[in-house]
């Protein structure tokens, strides 16, 4: 076996199982709650290690090892909270993103006729509620982005409602646009200009699939952090 090639570690090893346990208990961005779980696990582990080092037997260096680090369930408390602002940042950005989008399905879909009633006039009705969705969704994401970041010092408990209202708020907004983009389906089939139509559709469906999962996500971490208790 090549030397930069270390081996699994075993199934039975105590520490994998806490990290296994733990990433298993956590909900936020991947790349992050990888990140910490990996943080933990190390740490863990070169305690246990310290503990055998000073002739502490195997099983209660890693039982006085846990002790110090926490259960799982308490490790996980202190986790979750930095991973829920991060899936809240994720999803404002996530917002902000889409926002552009909706105001090209605004001005995609008031190009679709003259506005005079019909399927132009009703295209031309959800622009108008794109482009709102679309103002509203940009100034929250700016404001949660400010108030997890930079002000959060100055906003604590503002930084602490946010991803609640970040992932509420980012659910709403993917549900517009799955109904705008039936809406606008729906009225492709019927627009002189369906060209327009469709790709003010392709648009929203596309927002809807960058928002929704995030969406979700920042829910059930606005969930878990408000079920935890605050740690001392």
């Amino acid at each position: 076996m090549s030397a930069d090639m270390a081996p699994p570690p075993p199934l039975d090893d105590p520490v994998e199982q806490y990290a296994v346990e733990l990433a298993a208990a956590l909900r936020g961005p991947a790349g992050a709650r990888e990140r910490l779980v990996v943080e933990v696990r190390d740490g863990l582990a070169e305690t246990v290690a310290a503990y055998q080092a000073a002739g502490v037997p195997p099983q209660r260096a890693v039982r006085e090892a846990v002790a110090e680090f926490g259960s799982v369930a308490e490790v996980a408390a202190s986790c979750q909270r930095e991973l829920t602002v991060a899936q809240a940042r994720h999803t404002a950005r996530a917002l902000a993103l889409t926002g552009p989008f909706l105001v090209a399905c605004w001005w995609l879909a008031r190009g679709t006729g003259d506005g005079q009633g019909g399927v132009s006039g009703f295209a031309q009705q959800v622009a108008v509620q794109l482009s709102s969705a679309a103002a509203v969704a940009v100034v929250l994401a700016a404001l949660a982005l400010a108030a997890t970041g930079a002000w959060g010092r100055w906003l604590p408990v503002a930084a602490e409602r946010l991803p609640a209202a970040v992932a509420w708020t980012g659910t709403a907004a993917s549900v517009a646009m799955a109904v705008t983009t039936l809406t606008l389906a729906t009225a492709a089939l019927l627009a002189e200009q369906w060209p327009l139509t469709v790709l003010a559709g392709a648009l929203a469906a596309a927002s809807h699939a960058v928002v929704a999962g995030s969406a979700r996500v920042c829910r059930e971490c606005a969930r878990l952090s408000a079920r935890e208790p605050a740690v001392a």
